[in-house]
């Protein structure tokens, strides 16, 4: 099986990586774009078993971890968050389930790729004759096309969170407003009721007022009584 030695070659090789060579792998630029894939992570095929995860687990945390690189502690905290976090992500087999998936579309499509090229070099009366049929070149073709399958689906995932986020905002302020109209209208109407006696006095005042000034108003408009002339 050319896929299966294609994996083998490159356990072997990484399994004699250092551990600053393991911290600079799982660090190295671009690497919150290659650390979606949790088998990249944790440099295990996709069909290993259960034991052989966490022996697997077990193995690269040990080399990373912080105590065993004091001198590059901050780093090493970084690669062991990253292979902790593959190694749960695996642990749980809906999220496993959709890891696989996206392994499996990245090789059904480089395949379908390959037929096409076929096809068309069949078509043109030339040799079918692809780069893919080295393992090698497959399986890179494969590697590269699965990273971008998890780019695709982390960066939906972050739209989808960044909508959620803006909703929940949305309706937190929403929220808010009720609250400080509500806060405003009982402010209100305690004023209201606070100063209506005073409201009422001051009318009932203003009204005295105006009913004492009409009273002189007219007592000094009065016209003066005529003396009746007496007659002789």
């Amino acid at each position: 099986n050319p896929d299966l030695f294609f994996v083998k070659q490159i356990e072997k090789r990484d399994s004699v990586f250092t551990s600053k060579q393991q911290i600079d792998r799982l660090l190295r630029p671009g690497s919150s774009y290659f650390n979606l894939n949790p088998f990249e992570v944790l440099q295990i095929d996709p069909e290993a078993t259960d034991d052989e995860l966490k022996k697997r687990f077990r193995a690269l945390s040990i080399l990373v971890h912080p105590d065993k690189n004091q001198d590059n502690a901050d780093r090493a905290q970084k690669a062991f968050e990253a292979v902790d976090k593959a190694y749960k992500l695996l642990l749980d087999p809906e999220q496993k389930k959709r890891a696989l998936d996206v392994i499996h579309a990245g090789k059904e499509y480089v395949e379908h790729n390959v037929k096409e090229k076929r096809k068309q070099l069949k078509k043109e009366g030339k040799p079918t004759i692809v780069e893919e049929d080295d393992p090698e070149l497959f399986e890179q073709a494969v590697y590269k096309q699965t990273m971008k399958l998890f780019a695709e689906l982390e960066i939906k995932r972050k739209e989808r969170e960044a909508k959620d986020m803006h909703e929940r905002k949305r309706a937190r302020e929403e929220e808010i407003e009720v609250a400080e109209k509500a806060k405003r209208d009982r402010e209100w109407q305690k004023n209201f009721e606070e100063t209506r006696d005073g409201r009422v006095d001051s009318w009932r005042s203003f009204q005295n007022k105006g009913k004492a000034k009409e009273k002189k108003n007219r007592s000094f408009l009065k016209p003066p009584k005529v003396k009746m002339e007496q007659r002789e």
